[in-house]
């Protein structure tokens, strides 16, 4: 029988974007859009080896929470469906897909493949393959920035599967312990690999998963960009005026399987389809900025254009950029 799709939570006085924040996350989630089914297209083709975790779908949950974090200051980890935040905080389209196809000029270069990129200067911390160590990883970056003082707040992604992982509530307990800048995201897509939230966990409300450690959490409809945004400037402001962690968990989908070696035989054709038609997060955005003139459909189609120029552009580099030179194999390997 085939499940329902992805509820969303009971939605009043929804925020309303300005004419260019409407601009920026069409064109950001659009980006993130073209450039997966770019990467899908090339792992088909076997321009990308190993494991490869499409992000389509779930678009508008990294695309809101950045908007609303302060862009370069404010650090970020993620597990290894990472492709959509580096690019929206900004990391070069070209050096991701050139890791992905693992080329000297990928931001690991070359070595570490679609899991393992990072950028220490846009404060990007990975890409970690390992489910729910970044959760442990992200409480340390907010244990660094209360210790030096800074005022960023550390913000952690990790899914429903991950929810389950002990050492994510060893984390819940040190961040509180010490109310450490800490927003954690639990980017709910109904689907732990195979496995149904409802069938893997005794408390499928995620955002409550706190409360024994005094955390405060909320339910946030994950495929609409403006609830996303909003709901992340009041848990990163609560972290950052120094009241502790917050939780929010994001009811998001993806389209794709969980990698993509996954059929996704697990969930109906039409719960899928159901998602797409009615749900879809760059959808969203697209009739409302032509619903409020914020653009026209001809207008909407350069940046289209742009953003595939921009993808075209980053899977050329990555399919003619040179391959590491075997010494490569002993750098990088211990930290002074």
């Amino acid at each position: 029988m085939a499940r329902k799709a992805a509820a969303k939570p009971a939605q009043s006085n929804v925020p309303e974007f300005t004419k260019e924040q409407e601009l920026e996350a069409f064109r950001e989630m659009l980006l993130i859009r073209r450039f997966e089914e770019k990467a899908g297209q090339m792992y088909g083709m076997g321009l990308i080896g190993g494991f490869c975790h499409l992000y389509i779908g779930q678009e508008a949950v990294v695309t809101g929470i950045t908007m609303a974090s302060k862009k370069g200051e404010d650090a970020q980890i993620t597990g290894y469906r990472d492709h959509g935040h580096m690019l929206v905080m900004g990391l070069d389209p070209k050096g991701v897909m050139a890791e992905l196809t693992g080329r000297r000029g990928g931001l690991s270069k070359g070595k570490g493949g679609s899991m393992h990129m990072f950028s220490n200067e846009h404060r990007f911390y990975g890409g970690n393959g390992i489910v729910g160590a970044q959760v442990s990883l992200g409480t340390g970056l907010a244990f660094a920035s209360k210790y030096r003082g800074d005022n960023t707040v550390s913000i952690s992604y990790f899914g429903d599967g991950a929810s389950n992982q002990g050492q994510v509530y060893e984390s819940f307990n040190m961040a509180k312990l010490w109310n450490l800048p800490a927003v954690y995201i639990i980017e709910n897509n109904r689907y732990g690999m195979g496995t149904s939230v409802e069938r893997a966990s005794g408390q499928p409300n995620l955002s409550r998963r706190g409360e024994g450690f005094d955390i405060p959490g909320e339910q946030v409809d994950g495929m609409d960009v403006r609830l996303v945004h909003d709901a992340a400037k009041r848990a990163i402001e609560h972290a950052r005026s120094g009241k502790g962690p917050y939780i929010l968990e994001m009811l998001t989908y993806r389209y794709r399987g969980h990698s993509m070696s996954d059929p996704a035989k697990y969930r109906s054709k039409d719960e899928v389809a159901t998602m797409r038609a009615e749900r879809d997060p760059i959808e969203q955005v697209k009739n409302r900025i032509l619903e409020k003139r914020y653009g026209t459909e001809e207008s909407l189609k350069e940046i289209e254009n742009e953003i595939r120029a921009i993808v075209t552009e980053a899977a050329d580099f990555a399919t003619s950029d040179p391959e590491p030179d075997a010494s490569e194999l002993y750098t990088d390997i211990y930290a002074a």
